[in-house]
Parts: C-alpha cells; sequence; structure tokens
C-alpha cells in the first residue's frame, strides 16, 4: 500500500482562530511534518486558537499522536487555546487521556536564609527523619535476612557471586597500593623514634601488630567505602531514578532481598579477605623500608612472627566483619532512598562516602575502646 506524505496546512479563518489541516497518513515510516515549521508559522500571529482539524486524515498510529501533543505543549507555552475536530475516535480518546493532567513542574528551588540553616530544630528534626529512615532500613534488612536464613527469599547467588567479584578481586590493585605504602608509613614512623634508642629491630613488631590490629582493616574499610559504597549508591539511586525499583515492587519482589541482601552478603565475605590481603602486603611494605635500615629480611620475618597473635588477628577481622556491614548499609541504603534525578543520585553517592567513613571512625574507636576494657 502507497503511503501518502503526512503534511498540515495552516489557514486562518477569523483573527482570533486559526485552523491546521492535516493531511495524508501519519505512519512510521512516512515523512513527518517538522513542528518547527508550524511554529516559525504561527510566530507572530494574533490568533487566541488553534484548532486541528482531521478531516482529510489518512491512516495514523503514535507518529499522529506525537505531533499533536507537540502542538498542544506549543500552545500551552504561547498562551494559545487548543482544541481538535474530525480526528478519529481513537486519537480523539488518546489525544484527552494524554492531556487530561498538565505536565508536573518542579518547583523553584530557593536558597533558604542562613538562619534557617542555624536553626536548631531543624537540625533536630532531620535527625528525627534520618534516625526513622534507617529504623526502617534496618527493619526490612532483618526481615530480608529472616526470610533468606528460612529459604523463602528472592536472593540469587548469581548476584551474590557477582558482587563478591566486584567488591574483590576488581579492588586487588587499590588495596595493594594503599596497603604497601601505610605498611612503609609505619615503618618510617615507628624507626625514628625507636632508632632513639637502639631498638630499630622492633620496627617488625611496630609494623605487624600495626597492620594487624589497626591500619590494615581501617584503610581497607576506608577504600571500600569511597569504592565499594559509592557504587552501591550509584546503582541502587540510577535503578530509582529508571523507576527499575518500582518495576521490582510492582512485581511482588522485594528490593531488599533481590537487590540489597546480595550486596551486603558480598561486601561481608570479602572484607575480611581483603583485610588478610592488607595486613600481608603492609608487612611486606614495612620490610622494604627495614631493609634500608640495616635489618635483615631473616631479622625482620622473625620478629614478624613473634607478633602475630591470634588475638592481633581477631581484632582487625571482627573490625572488618563491622565496617563491611556499615559501608555495606550507608551504600545501600543512600541508593534507595535517593531521589529520581541525577543529582540526587551524585548526592546519594556522596551521602553513601561521608556516611560510612563517620560510622567506620565511630566503630572504630568504640572497638577499641571494648577491646581495651577486656584485655583483648
Amino acid at each position: 500500500m502507497t503511503n501518502t506524505p503526512a503534511g498540515f496546512n495552516l489557514v486562518d479563518h477569523s483573527d482570533q482562530q486559526a485552523v491546521l489541516q492535516l493531511s495524508g497518513d501519519w505512519v512510521q515510516g512516512c515523512a513527518a511534518a517538522d513542528m518547527g515549521k508550524l511554529a516559525a508559522a504561527l510566530e507572530g500571529r494574533s490568533s487566541g486558537e488553534l484548532v486541528v482539524d482531521g478531516t482529510a486524515l489518512g491512516r495514523w498510529d503514535s507518529t499522529l499522536m506525537a505531533f499533536l501533543l507537540q502542538c498542544h505543549a506549543y500552545c500551552r507555552q504561547e498562551q494559545l487555546a487548543f482544541s481538535a475536530r474530525a480526528l478519529p475516535e481513537g486519537a480523539t480518546k488518546l489525544l484527552a487521556l494524554a492531556t487530561a493532567v498538565d505536565t508536573h513542574q518542579p518547583p523553584r528551588e530557593t536558597p533558604a536564609p542562613l538562619t534557617t540553616h542555624l536553626n536548631p530544630l531543624r537540625w533536630l528534626a532531620l535527625a528525627r527523619d534520618r534516625v526513622g529512615e534507617s529504623l526502617a532500613f534496618i527493619g526490612e534488612l532483618s526481615l530480608a535476612l529472616a526470610r533468606l536464613v528460612t529459604g523463602r527469599s528472592n536472593t540469587r547467588f548469581v548476584d551474590f557471586r557477582h558482587f563478591c567479584y566486584q567488591a574483590g578481586p576488581d579492588a586487588f590493585a587499590i588495596i595493594s597500593l594503599t596497603s604497601v605504602l601505610v605498611g612503609m608509613i609505619l615503618a618510617y614512623l615507628g624507626a625514628v623514634q625507636l632508632q632513639q634508642f637502639g631498638a630499630g629491630l622492633f620496627v617488625a613488631n611496630l609494623v605487624t601488630i600495626g597492620m594487624l590490629r589497626e591500619m590494615g582493616v581501617l584503610m581497607t574499610a576506608v577504600v571500600m567505602a569511597g569504592r565499594t559504597g559509592a557504587a552501591y549508591a550509584a546503582q541502587l539511586g540510577t535503578m530509582q531514578t529508571n523507576e527499575e525499583i518500582d518495576a521490582i515492587t510492582t512485581m511482588g519482589i522485594s528490593p531488599m532481598e533481590f537487590l540489597v541482601l546480595p550486596r551486603i552478603l558480598a561486601l561481608i565475605v570479602t572484607m575480611p579477605l581483603l583485610t588478610l590481603y592488607a595486613d600481608l602486603l603492609g608487612i611486606i611494605g614495612g620490610g622494604l623500608v627495614a631493609g634500608g635500615m640495616g635489618i635483615t629480611p631473616l631479622q625482620y620475618i622473625s620478629q614478624s612472627e613473634l607478633s602475630i597473635k591470634i588475638s592481633h588477628l581477631s581484632v582487625g577481622l571482627i573490625k572488618s566483619v563491622v565496617f563491611a556491614i556499615l559501608i555495606a548499609v550507608a551504600g545501600c541504603r543512600a541508593g534507595i532512598n535517593s531521589g529520581r534525578s541525577s543529582a540526587a543520585v551524585g548526592q546519594a553517592a556522596t551521602e553513601a562516602v561521608v556516611t560510612a567513613i563517620v560510622y567506620l571512625i565511630i566503630a572504630d574507636a568504640a572497638i577499641n575502646i571494648i577491646f581495651q576494657q577486656i584485655k583483648f
């Protein structure tokens, strides 16, 4: 069947009305009419209304509806009345449905005065909202974990495996660099003081204990907060923007089980392994500095072996599990509660990193105080 090219003709019937006569077949594959030509033809006219006439209209599909919606939007922008006549019944109903509700116009944000930002009541209100949001997230996460334990969860093993690879092997490069450098820094700092007492050999003890109990796990957690925590927030925030999370919920699948739980479990599994890897490389980095101080590799290894105890190793591993939970929760919560714009996704990623680092510092101090009290 030969298609007649789509076209239109603008006719003036009076000073207050302009008639747009449509003709031809408005279907996919035909040369579509140019909205720019219509806007140029209407520019400067005194007509108060645009009437679309479909008397000479042939076949039509979504191409026609797209053009009519463009005309409607143009008329609203130029404050012209818009109406249609002699359109096919289906097109009339679709047009009425599409224009029944005005397009949402987001309100313009005006910067709040300085006194508003400094208002303690506003801080309390924000803190209350954050606490309620966090408690709701933790409650849903607890229910998801309970369903996983009972075998009724929608969590997929293939997702868990993917996030384990993302959080583990993909992070080896940055973890290797930071761990070696941190070990070297610890050795340099310790050497300055220990050499004053002729105890330079004990640099190995300082580096080993420092990496096992504190620096290895803390630096790994900070790197993972900036790398994996921000990635979780950006991924979930983008899904929120694209309404993918709404679609998952509509299908009766819990986003907490399907999206959040695999990420949290993957980070809990990989963080202890990355911590052990960081501890090893940090000790090696300290050995490089010790070699420059005249300590032989055999002496350094011997002193390091004397410092490696189950208690020191356990402290680092316990911290790694706690830190993994905090990083994953901060990233996933920021992503799930993200707004639906590109700016909101960026804010969610920033919030995830800042919140995770604050959590890490507070948790690290609390764990150190507890272990100090119990002499562990």
